[in-house]
């Protein structure tokens, strides 16, 4: 029988955690303490092995549909082992995955109280059960709205999810977690990987709100000021090890950076070249989009031929709309010229046919195939625009996969963006969210284009990985003359190798500044109200 928890023993104890799958080791030892009321960061490089060791906190059928694992858990002063999620939860474990579970047409407020929606009694209850009640929709508003407001975020509960903008998706996650008055540990995994710098310290300050009232956080994130920002210990692993455990008051970021890739990372800060005082090759002329949660409604933009600019802002301002637009994935008008043809609004392919590319934000919404390897991710883009990777037979009446050329190029980008993988006919639902990141750069890439937009490249991708896949772009500009915009939340990821950077505000561009100025100009334009 359980004692519960004792006054001064730990909620959690995991000890000894091993796990292989396959023959592979992927945990070896994992040993964490967690109190009522902490927040432990948990941080590492993609493949680390942090994802793991939650799932196995959770109960997920992953773990259990190959082989289960090794050492002992104890929650709340007991025993335990999950056999699914719906155990973890009952006992009072919640945790927000790195891709979203929602279903995507219920609102907000539906996903947020699914399976738990206040009820209420008609005529026909009375008679047949209360499996006729009806849903008691004030009651669904008003705990939705208390669990929306634990995070300071404003989320519209009403919006259905299949309309809404990423950001938003993840605080719907968040708030169904903070809807449950059971819930004492709560797992978050990458939950600012889509926020914005203004939405994530919103998020921070929420999980201080919830250390304050006794809830327990495990919190995984790449962003490292923010675990020294709000956790109470640092736990980092490295190749499904745990090689530290400290106090967060007693480290830095470039200890934690230092501890997962074994090896000291610097940003590399090269002297900045001039900005390209070359002629423009993509003009933008009051541009709007209709995105929902994004504002774009009379952008003006010039492009310079050759350089990496970037769009910055707040959430919501329109930042993300302008690149969706332009590319047909929402509806748009206005005027877009490239090299001085005009390119058709809400026509994907005729973008495409003009060089244009894009990588988005929703690598699994839009971004891959999950289904499919990673040869034929990388290369059906540019087989199916570009008639790229073909053998021709018969006068090129007959066409066929070249298999080798496919090969070849997976193998190339798999190399130069250090994509974690066991090969190249691995699928891409396998990989880590960072690592499938990449290989949208990766079909990106193999397009060749003449002009990319890039929405939000790291997000998910570990610090080592990041400046990885920043020179990538970088080089894919200065070597392959391409010209780059790079849409970001994170202001100093642009700052680092842009020429330029414009900065959104209202659905319009508020100004135009080089990277190199300070952060507080930048931040001035953020906050502006543009007429």
């Amino acid at each position: 029988m359980s004692t519960g928890n004792q006054k001064n023993a730990p909620l959690l104890v995991m000890r000894n955690i091993k796990k292989d799958f396959f023959g592979n080791q992927v945990l070896t030892d994992i040993n964490l303490t967690l109190d009522a009321g902490q927040v432990l960061g948990l941080v590492g490089e993609n493949g680390a092995g942090k994802s793991t060791l939650m799932k196995i906190l959770f109960g997920m059928d992953e773990i259990r549909e190959t082989g289960g694992y090794g050492g002992d858990i104890l929650f709340d002063g007991e025993k335990v082992e999950f056999a699914t999620p719906f155990d973890a939860l009952a006992k009072g474990i919640g945790m927000v995955h790195q891709e979203f579970s929602l279903i995507p047409g219920f609102t907000a407020t539906e996903n947020i109280l699914l399976n738990r929606e206040p009820q209420r009694k008609s005529v026909i209850s009375e008679v047949f059960g209360e499996r006729t009640n009806i849903l008691n929709r004030k009651a669904m508003d008003d705990q939705s709205a208390r669990a929306i407001e634990k995070m300071g975020v404003k989320i519209d509960g009403n919006m259905v999810i299949s309309s809404m903008p990423v950001g938003h998706k993840q605080f719907t996650e968040i708030a169904r977690e903070l809807s449950k008055d059971q819930l004492k540990l709560l797992i978050l995994d990458e939950p600012t990987a889509v926020l914005t710098e203004h939405e994530a310290l919103a998020l921070l300050d929420s999980i201080r709100g919830m250390a304050s009232r006794g809830i327990a956080v495990i919190f995984i994130t790449h962003r490292l000021h923010e675990i020294l920002s709000v956790c109470d210990h640092v736990a980092v692993m490295r190749d499904g090890c745990l090689v530290q455990n400290v106090p967060a008051k007693d480290t830095t970021v470039q200890d934690i950076t230092r501890w997962m890739v074994g090896r000291n990372v610097t940003s590399s800060q090269e002297e900045r070249r001039p900005i390209p005082e070359t002629e423009t090759v993509m003009s933008i002329r009051r541009l709007w989009v209709d995105m929902p949660g994004e504002i774009v409604r009379d952008v003006n933009l010039d492009v310079r031929e050759g350089e990496i600019l970037g769009i910055g802002g707040l959430a919501g301002q329109g930042k993300l709309g302008i690149p969706n637009g332009i590319m047909g994935l929402y509806e748009a008008g206005g005027q877009v010229t490239f090299r001085g043809k005009p390119i058709p609004l809400n026509a994907p392919r005729n973008c495409l046919d003009a060089s244009l590319a894009f990588v988005s934000e929703d690598r699994r919404g839009v971004g891959l195939l999950l289904d499919e390897s990673l040869e034929w991710n990388i290369a059906f883009p540019a087989m199916q625009i570009q008639n790229k990777f073909l053998k021709r037979y018969l006068g090129g009446l007959v066409k066929w996969r070249d298999e080798k050329a496919i090969r070849e190029v997976t193998q190339k980008y798999i190399d130069q963006l250090a994509i974690k993988c066991t090969s190249s006919k691995q699928n891409a639902k396998e990989l880590s969210g960072g690592n499938q990141q990449k290989v949208c750069l990766a079909k990106t890439f193999a397009l060749e284009p003449q002009f990319l937009f890039v929405s939000e490249p790291t997000r998910g991708i570990d610090v080592g990985a990041k400046a990885l896949v920043l020179e990538a772009l970088k080089q894919f500009n200065r070597e392959s003359g391409v010209t780059i915009v790079m849409i970001s939340s994170e202001l100093e990821e642009l700052r680092q190798i842009c020429d330029r950077i414009a900065i959104v505000s209202g659905g319009k561009i508020a100004g135009i500044l080089p990277a190199a100025d300070s952060s507080e100009d930048f931040g001035m334009l953020m906050v502006s109200q543009v007429k």
